[in-house]
């Protein structure tokens, strides 16, 4: 068991990342896609007492309630937590993403979240920058501090800057070894746009942490290959919020802050990339 102290200065050495409007957010958190409704204060309760303060859920994974219910529980302040919710496809729309907003705070039991999202373009309904309007209006309020996108590619951004006042804080895209969207990062770049990562350690869904590229630095430093990747990920300044039930996992995922990896083996990691996507296309899905 972890005592508080641990708690918060494990808390304390995340670092932050600046955002162009003035704020700054964890880059180090814990994603709650597909876990279970039932789990997510359970498991949330664990994420918090192990450190993390940025949490990251969406209404589409339908447990935000959960998050809610963990973050009254923990007894932390609201200022010490980052939290990001995400506007549903189904919600895209000025109207209805207000009311999307107002339901997600409710489920959430807060008064404001930290990061709104619009969670994927959705090309083919043609609503993403009449939501974003919605997005900036909501930001205005206070009641989301920070604004951003997820799965939203250079097109699309670019669209929102030539037809909006707003540029989102962070992009949320599919980002690992095999899979890191240069000319999404290279835009994000030069446009004051963050990146998060999702699907950081590649789902389990090519082998990843069995490469030599990863396997030889964590036997280097003594660490996981999972620990590997998520330092590989930081040290190229992106979010990321790797997420696992198991509370072991957790404060195993957690524990990357205190080694680097050297330039070399950041090389090698970084020259895995096949542009091999794994998720939905953001240009058709939805």
């Amino acid at each position: 068991m972890l005592h508080v102290g641990m708690t918060q200065n494990s808390a304390n050495r995340v670092p932050r990342i600046q955002l162009d409007d003035g704020h700054s957010i964890p880059q180090l958190g814990f994603g709650v896609f597909k876990v279970e409704p039932t789990e997510t204060e359970r498991i949330v309760a664990d994420a918090l007492e192990i450190g993390y303060r940025h949490l990251d859920t969406a209404r589409i994974y339908g447990n935000e309630e959960g998050v809610g219910r963990a973050v009254a529980a923990s007894g932390l302040p609201r200022e010490e937590l980052f939290i990001t919710t995400k506007l549903w496809n189904d919600d895209q729309g000025t109207q209805s993403a207000f009311d999307a907003f107002e339901a997600s705070l409710d489920r959430l039991g807060l008064e404001h979240v930290d990061l709104y999202l619009i969670h994927w373009p959705v090309p083919a309904q043609d609503r993403y920058v009449e939501s974003w309007r919605a997005l900036e209006r909501i930001r205005e309020s206070g009641r989301a501090r920070s604004i951003g996108v997820s799965n939203f590619m250079v097109p699309h951004l670019e669209r929102l800057r030539d037809e909006t006042d707003v540029v989102p804080a962070v992009d949320q895209i599919e980002l690992h070894p095999a899979h890191q969207q240069p000319e999404v990062v290279e835009y994000a770049a030069e446009h004051g746009i963050a990146v998060q990562s999702w699907g950081p350690l590649g789902q389990g869904k090519y082998p990843l942490l069995e490469m030599p590229e990863v396997t030889e630095p964590a036997e280097a430093h003594g660490r996981t290959p999972a620990q590997v990747v998520i330092r590989w990920h930081l040290q190229r300044g992106f979010i990321v919020f790797p997420k696992s039930n198991r509370r072991e996992r957790m404060a195993e995922n957690f524990d990357v802050l205190d080694f680097a990896l050297s330039e070399d083996e950041m090389d090698r990691i970084t020259a895995i990339e096949r542009a091999g996507r794994l998720g939905p296309d953001p240009q058709h899905f939805g």
